[in-house]
């Protein structure tokens, strides 16, 4: 049976008829979905398609009519939000905590002082003008967040770059294999190469190809690897890459600093329960540089780092040869900070409060 496909999106043929695979833009990255067995691949695409409208309604900082955006430049302190921007900012809180400060969703306004403040499309490779004065993010314990109110400092602009688009991944995931009602099978989305799994994999686990090249504008995998469950995301400072005043930037910034970060790492690829942690992990490997290996290794995380130079570092059991199986991740290690029935309320202490 041919699997039908929504408008929009482009069939990618993989080799086999068992999974079916489409492909599409989507906020400012391409979006891939693989169903298995390979039915009811439309049911699964509309499914996403709403979800990753939703969360660009919701948290995209380059679109003026999302709520983030109308946040970020709102002068209140205090804002109501959807439920589902209260979800990603507190994702975004969770993780900030969980890592130590080494993602923080407080980088917004040093990203737009670098030049990063428009859909990285609209910004060119050659040489842009001055950079703006920037310093250390304001830091995450700035923002308080209530069930659906948001305490903002005016002067803070929330950026969610590194949990946003791993959360779209696990929300599009779920919704896709609900939207099929199949007692069986199972999904993977991939959003910008961070990567969401539901259901049952193929025989064999999904083939993911995860890259390393230096290149930013792509080239052949590094590796091809087997994911059983959970979730994977790749973090890498060779893409999204611009000028100013003669000094190569990345969009990956150290909240210490907040400059780009600048450790041994030019890719980290990592696995956990959900493409939101693992999101978070990579990014945090990335600002952390030397200590990145032992940081992954206390919190017992698959991983899979590769320096400018191009060695490549392997942890957690990482497979080392090509088509071997991620191990199984350890359960999330958000628990108490993240309920995903419903938006908390958070302290700096994690604690969630509900009213």
């Amino acid at each position: 049976m041919r699997a039908s496909v929504v408008t929009g999106w482009t069939p990618v043929s993989v080799g086999t008829a068992d999974v079916a695979v489409a492909e599409r833009a989507a906020l400012g990255t391409s979006v891939r979905v693989a169903a298995w067995p390979a039915e009811d691949l439309g049911s699964a695409l509309t499914a996403v398609d709403i979800e990753l409208a939703r969360l660009e309604e919701q948290a995209s900082r380059f679109r003026d009519d999302s709520e983030l955006a109308r946040i970020n430049r709102g002068r209140s302190s205090v804002h109501q939000l959807s439920r589902g921007l209260a979800e990603a900012i507190g994702v975004a809180l969770a993780a900030a905590r969980w890592t130590g400060g080494l993602v923080d969703p407080t980088v917004g306004g040093a990203l737009i002082a670098l030049g990063y403040d428009r859909d990285f499309a609209a910004i060119g490779p050659g040489p842009q003008g001055p950079a703006g004065e920037t310093g250390p993010a304001p830091g995450w314990r700035s923002v308080t967040l209530d069930g659906t109110t948001l305490g903002l400092p005016a002067w803070v602009r929330l950026d969610l770059g590194a949990t946003a688009k791993g959360l779209g991944s696990d929300r599009a995931a779920t919704a896709a294999f609900r939207a099929r009602g199949r007692g069986r099978g199972g999904i993977l989305v991939s959003l910008g190469g961070d990567i969401a799994v539901a259901g049952q994999p193929p025989f064999g686990g999904w083939p993911v190809a995860v890259a390393d090249s230096s290149d930013p504008g792509g080239g052949p995998p590094g590796q091809v690897v087997r994911l059983m469950a959970g979730a994977l995301a790749t973090s890498s400072v060779t893409c999204r890459r611009w000028q100013r005043d003669g000094r190569r930037l990345h969009h990956i910034i150290d909240p210490r600093t907040g400059w780009p970060a600048a450790g041994p790492w030019r890719t980290v690829s990592v696995a956990a329960a959900s493409c939101a942690e693992a999101n978070a992990a990579a990014t945090a490997a990335i600002v952390a540089g030397r200590d990145a290996e032992a940081w992954l290794a206390q919190a017992g995380l698959p991983a899979r780092l590769v320096a400018h130079d191009g060695t490549v570092r392997l942890l957690g059991g990482w497979p080392d040869s090509g088509h071997g199986r991620i191990p199984a991740p350890p359960p999330s290690l958000l628990p108490g900070l993240l309920d995903r029935r419903r938006p908390g309320a958070w302290s700096e202490d994690g604690e969630r409060h509900h009213v």
